[in-house]
């Protein structure tokens, strides 16, 4: 992964293009994004927002899990272009496409630029429905929407969690999302309630992968230590809603 595709083609992936002067001057490659940290993107590339280094950090994260094999990535992506099943590999393309299909096109657009892309839906259990319908600059007072923008998602999850590529992928990071996912997905036909709309969790994600080595070419400091990941994910859990009867 040269600097050049970094630089473009991943940052526009990602959702985040207008990093991609400063990552085309740090020489920023594959080999420097294995060894990222959330101090390095604030201190060396000047990415100051939070949720852009935690959108980053997740989509390095992918391509860890994914040994960094862009071939592999992308035959993944072609494979769910037009189906709705695989989003932990979804470019922030394929997210706005998705948006555009549940009905909610005159948002889609609202995505640029904001790092709205398939490993923050799947991997940051910070982002639920009132994350991404702020994101998507949805009103607060258009109640339906809300319901609607969680139902979507609540059935990609579902998509998600059945879709055996992602669950080879989530499993081998954090096997507790999955399990916890279907056990309160059973929970909810038991009780023949659904959820109203999510609630936005109080904390946020800290997603330092620390260092995995001395090349690149960003300057090196202390070693970070890994922040163990947050139980759970958006997509997996529907913790903290609102229950009422339909």
């Amino acid at each position: 992964m040269d600097h050049h595709w970094v630089s473009t083609s991943w940052l526009s992936d990602v959702g985040l293009p207008q990093y991609s002067q400063t990552f085309q001057s740090n020489l920023v490659d594959g080999r420097v994004l294995n060894s990222l940290s959330r101090r390095d993107l604030e201190r060396f590339l000047n990415i100051g927002d939070q949720f852009h280094q935690t959108s980053l950090l997740l989509a390095i994260q992918l391509l860890q899990i994914l040994s960094f094999d862009k071939e592999a990535l992308q035959a993944r992506r072609a494979k769910c272009e037009h189906q709705d099943w695989d989003p932990i590999v979804w470019t922030c393309h394929r997210v706005m496409k998705w948006i555009r299909d549940i009905d909610l096109k005159e948002f889609a657009d609202n995505l640029q630029g904001k790092g709205i892309n398939g490993a923050v839906l799947a991997l940051d259990p910070s982002f639920d429905t009132d994350a991404m319908a702020k994101a998507l600059c949805i009103p607060g007072n258009k109640h339906m929407l809300h319901r609607h923008l969680y139902e979507e998602m609540k059935s990609l999850a579902v998509h998600h969690s059945n879709s055996e590529q992602s669950n080879e992928v989530i499993g081998s990071s954090s096997p507790v999302a999955v399990n916890r996912f279907a056990e309160e997905r059973a929970s909810m036909r038991r009780t023949g309630k659904s959820p109203l709309r999510l609630r936005a969790n109080n904390h946020s994600v800290e997603r330092s992968l620390g260092f995995h080595g001395s090349c690149g070419s960003l300057p090196r400091e202390a070693r970070v230590q890994a922040v163990p990941r947050a139980r759970g994910s958006p997509m997996h859990t529907y913790k903290g809603v609102e229950i009422t009867n339909v």
